[in-house]
């Protein structure tokens, strides 16, 4: 079988379609700190040697003050004990630490011969940095403890709109893989959803800019109006239309959706509008190739600053092609090494017959390539179109390294 040739009829300069809003998603990200709740693995050995560590310095400063000959110049070090318990340990752990510091900091005195004042002023400072340190971790306890509801309630939601997909829609095997990110702050940006309707199989799969609780609520918009919309709407781009009059209404002005919108209204043709996101790919007899948007239009929510309208694409399947849908959590997932993880080349390395096995080694790969924590939501789709006796194959050709698309002119 031979890959359909495309046509384009789009005839400005290669440098316009250059797709140009992969570096907008990647501005609107903002680092924020590692998760705060119970470690595993790697992650619970680092944390228990964290706390391990005000105690060993301790014993340090013990053991130079005993042996250095100094006496008393070593003692207010003690005090970095309970003052670095503070961010590892909760109030109880640092008093415990306190308490250690200030009774080998008079043992010690004692044993030096330290005059009553002298031992006074330490044991006081000792005293004064333990209370301080109890303060802030308890109040370090409670941020975290907000911060843990937070992070609750943006799950709840998710798993309020997120719906499980089918393993077999219409014409289609599909398979689905979300993976939430290691940072509670970062919950809740991506979003999917599959339907079936009167005019076939309809697919979103997008990325709100953001995170957080503002996030999972423009997400939760975006998918009602789209399964609303997908109902009602028998040209796909009055869907997308649909969905950009109501975020007109309810984003904030520095708030967008990025998103590719599909529907399969009859065999062998699948629609696309690609608005400002990662390009899907095609797995066919070529390999796996990207349908990269003939036209490039601004993300959902932009629209109004930019003079350019969603275009509609067409995407030739056969029996056995697949079309894998991520976010840019996958494809912007770094190693050690800081780099980005190869989802083209691996997905043709993982590729199989069943769409939920596919994902699945695809996801195991991901957190390896990772490290085993994700830092941004990371959410694939994957549609595979089964092979049937009565497949007849295209005879057009086109040339490798492309998808076979062809866009259709909005109205």
């Amino acid at each position: 079988m031979r890959p359909a040739r495309i046509h384009h009829h789009d005839h400005r300069p290669q440098w316009q379609l250059a797709h140009p809003f992969s570096a907008l998603r990647r501005a609107a990200r903002r680092p924020v700190p590692p998760r705060g709740d119970a470690p595993s693995g790697g992650a619970g050995v680092r944390r228990h040697f964290a706390a391990g560590v005000p105690v060993l310095i301790i014993a340090a400063v013990a053991f130079l003050a005993l042996t250095g000959g100094t006496g008393m110049s070593w003692l207010p070090l003690l005090a970095v004990g309970p003052a670095l318990a503070a961010a590892t340990s909760g109030p109880g752990g640092v008093l415990r630490i306190g308490a250690l510091a200030v009774g080998l900091g008079a043992a010690i005195s004692m044993h030096a011969g330290t005059p009553d004042h002298e031992l006074a002023i330490v044991l006081s400072a000792l005293s004064a940095v333990t209370l301080a340190s109890t303060l802030a971790s308890a109040l370090r306890k409670r941020r975290e403890r907000v911060l843990a509801a937070v992070r609750s309630v943006a799950e709840a939601a998710q798993h309020a709109f997120l719906k499980p997909v089918p393993a077999t829609v219409g014409h289609f095997q599909a398979a689905v893989r979300y993976s939430a990110a290691a940072a509670e702050a970062r919950i809740g940006g991506d979003l999917y959803a599959l339907v079936p309707t009167p005019f076939g199989i309809r697919l979103i799969v997008g990325d709100v800019r953001g995170k957080g609780l503002p996030a999972v609520g423009i997400a939760a918009l975006v998918l009602g109006v789209f399964r609303e919309a997908a109902y009602d709407e028998p040209d796909l781009l009055d869907v997308v239309h649909r969905i950009e009059r109501s975020l007109a209404r309810n984003l904030g002005p520095d708030d967008f959706v990025t998103a590719v919108i599909a529907g399969y209204p009859d065999a062998d043709r699948m629609e696309l509008v690609n608005c400002g996101h990662a390009a899907p790919l095609l797995v066919q007899d070529a390999g796996v190739l990207p349908v990269e948007p003939a036209r490039p239009t601004p993300p959902l929510g932009l629209r109004a600053l930019a003079d350019e309208t969603p275009s509609l694409q067409e995407v030739a399947l056969t029996d056995g092609n697949q079309l894998l849908f991520y976010t840019d959590g996958v494809t912007e997932a770094r190693d050690h090494e800081r780099e980005f993880y190869p989802l083209r080349e691996r997905l043709a390395l993982h590729l199989s017959e069943d769409p939920s096995h596919t994902l699945a080694a695809l996801h195991e790969d991901l957190l390896t390539h990772v490290g085993g924590e994700l830092h941004d939501d990371a959410a694939m789709l994957l549609l595979r179109k089964p092979a049937v006796a009565s497949a007849t194959p295209s005879n057009v050709d086109e040339p490798a390294g492309r998808c076979p698309s062809r866009p259709v002119a909005a109205e």
